[in-house]
């Protein structure tokens, strides 16, 4: 595919998955993602073909425009697109394959500093939550999704979702990756849900062994809790 018709494939992008798009003069001033994309192509043909300064150059560039790093070395295939694109770190040996949607803050990091394979290789159709961080050699399968501020340090299988630090395979499910940050489990509230209910089965059969009077630290701390509970639903 030539550079030019993989840049008029990167304009057409953002008209399938950003719904505030209303017209294609706002890809002009409000995409930086694309553009960061767009300048990257440009850098990498220059950086591949031996002008490794100017490709660095182009990047540099690119970087101080858009606030998004890309490393003109790295791979990125078609369709991948970067919404609103702030702080956004793409490494040198990172490979993002096609279809992948990245949202603002996310880092593609490296965790050594060899000159190997250093950074992600990221499959298709993948989605990344904004402010997620991928560091390290690994490979996050196809159709899956990594939740926002994430922290991922190991593989993740295709299919799947991940979230947490160090994120954790919560959910695999054999069908195309949506966004639906939304319904992301919280692991922490149900963690601590499930801490509090085992305290106080303990805490019960305490008092009735013992017969240990405690019900003036239990009406003290009953309000406590309650405001607790009522917190963790919201």
């Amino acid at each position: 595919m030539t550079l030019f018709a993989l840049i008029k494939e990167d304009f057409s992008v953002p008209k399938k998955n950003d719904p505030a798009l209303h017209s294609g003069f706002e890809l002009i001033f409000n995409y930086p993602g694309v553009w960061a994309v767009v300048n990257y192509r440009i850098a990498n043909r220059l950086y591949k073909s031996g002008f490794k300064f100017l490709g660095r150059m182009v990047g540099g560039i690119s970087q101080f425009l858009t606030n998004v790093d890309i490393h003109p070395a790295c791979t990125i295939g078609r369709r991948v697109f970067i919404d609103h694109g702030f702080g956004v770190v793409i490494g040198e040996t990172t490979v993002i394959k096609n279809d992948v949607l990245i949202y603002q803050g996310v880092t593609l990091g490296g965790v050594s500093l060899t000159h190997d394979k250093r950074h992600p290789t990221i499959e298709d159709h993948v989605v990344i939550g904004s402010g997620a961080k991928i560091l390290g050699n690994i490979t996050i399968g196809s159709e899956s999704k990594i939740g926002a501020n994430s922290v991922v340090v190991q593989n993740v299988p295709s299919h799947s979702t991940a979230v947490g630090v160090p994120a954790r395979v919560i959910k695999r499910k054999d069908t195309k990756c949506q966004l639906d940050h939304n319904i992301l489990p919280d692991i922490s509230k149900e963690m601590f849900d499930y801490l509090l209910k085992r305290v106080a089965v303990l805490e019960h059969a305490i008092k009735e062994q013992d017969g240990i009077d405690v019900s003036k630290e239990d009406e003290e701390l009953e309000s406590i809790y309650e405001n607790f509970i009522d917190a963790m639903k919201k």
